[in-house]
């Protein structure tokens, strides 16, 4: 097959490249250019999509024989990451960008321009399999090495985006691909893996949404509407935040608070006890399934969170409503977030989270 292999820059899409080229594929290494400006994203250990990384790609495709490409694909990162996540804060939820990245970006336009260019299929450094199941469906599963499954931010994925898709890398735990970088000669072999969000330059969120924002005060309050501070933007507080508040009056039982609801058209941010952010049921909207949607009340567990538990649930599917009933209670759920649905070790799909059940406290 004629092989795009996505470079970012990292160990794990060097060896997801190299792998493909040992198996025969005609490979060509591209390296998306996802900023306007590079050197305003991270860079150095904590790097992604910016200029050092774009020449750690190019020096992976060079000691791989392959030629390298670099695509500008900044413009649909801006409108479709970039001011998704802007637009998400201030409408008081709580994005995760790296599946909007894959969902809109990395599988839809790299993929639909690779197609258009001849090649049969994407290869990343994801962490993750593919099975190709009795009745032909192609299915994914979580990585061998669950420390590093990726599955989640790939719970985005439909049944034509994973036919043409490859992860090299998901049998495979993450000590062995840095040695086997090593092995064949690649520089990125001890580069640190990137952290957090590319495009917020410093790490600082708030700070970054501000910039975006503006001033938008509002108040931060208690359960029974007492006012406890003002702040200048709701976009600032997340579901389940505790540190950072600077509240100064204690609770009346001297126990922590957390943020439990955030309205951003008041900009009222209400906080409580942790016992306050237990959730048992959700509803998401706009589903995306790997394969079929499931019919009937699928058994299944749900992960909430890129590197959070599985939660036995019950999932329920109305149109374009996905119901889940949480066995297994989470804590800090917020609008905005991703569920993907599990069948074991099978991704199932994924929705975005439109209100959460708080459950109600015992006792």
């Amino acid at each position: 097959m004629r092989v795009v292999a996505a470079m970012s820059g990292g160990v794990d899409s060097a060896v997801a490249a190299a792998r493909a080229l040992d198996a025969g594929h005609d490979v060509t290494g591209v390296h998306l250019a996802l900023s306007r400006n590079p050197r305003s994203y991270r860079s150095g250990a904590r790097g992604c999509c910016s200029i050092e990384d774009s020449n750690d790609a190019r020096r992976a495709a060079d000691a791989l024989g392959i030629p390298f490409f670099v695509w500008d694909m900044s413009e649909e990162f801006a409108d479709e990451v970039v001011d998704d996540f802007v637009a998400e804060y201030a409408a008081g939820r709580t994005p995760n960008p790296c599946l909007r990245c894959n969902e809109k970006i990395k599988f839809a336009a790299v993929l639909d321009r690779a197609l258009a260019l001849g090649f049969d299929a994407v290869a990343t450094g994801h962490y993750a399999q593919l099975r190709t199941a009795a009745d032909g469906t192609i299915e994914m599963h979580r990585a061998t090495d669950h420390g590093k499954d990726q599955s989640y931010v790939l719970g985005v994925l439909t049944q034509e985006q994973l036919a043409h898709s490859l992860f090299p890398l998901g049998g495979s735990v993450k000590t062995d691909v840095r040695a086997e970088a090593a092995e064949r000669g690649l520089q990125v072999a001890t580069k640190p893996d990137s952290h957090d969000i590319c495009f917020v330059a410093d790490g600082d969120n708030a700070g970054w949404l501000a910039e975006k924002l503006g001033p938008r005060p509002g108040s931060v309050v208690d359960e029974q509407g007492t006012v406890l501070r003002e702040h200048d933007g709701a976009y600032a507080f997340t579901i389940g935040q505790r540190r950072g508040l600077r509240l100064g009056v204690p609770a009346d039982d001297g126990k922590p608070r957390f943020v439990l609801d955030i309205e951003p058209v008041s900009g009222t941010v209400t906080v409580g006890p942790r016992e306050r952010l237990q959730v048992d049921a959700l509803e998401g909207i706009r589903p995306l399934w790997c394969g079929t949607a499931p019919a009937g009340t699928l058994e299944c567990t749900v992960q909430l969170r890129a590197h959070g538990d599985e939660h036995r649930a019950s999932l329920t599917v109305d149109g374009d409503r996905v119901h889940v009933t949480l066995h297994d209670p989470a804590s800090g759920i917020a609008p905005g977030q991703a569920v993907v649905v599990y069948d074991g070790t099978r991704v199932v799909g994924s929705a975005t989270i439109a209100r959460t059940h708080r459950r109600e406290p015992v006792g």
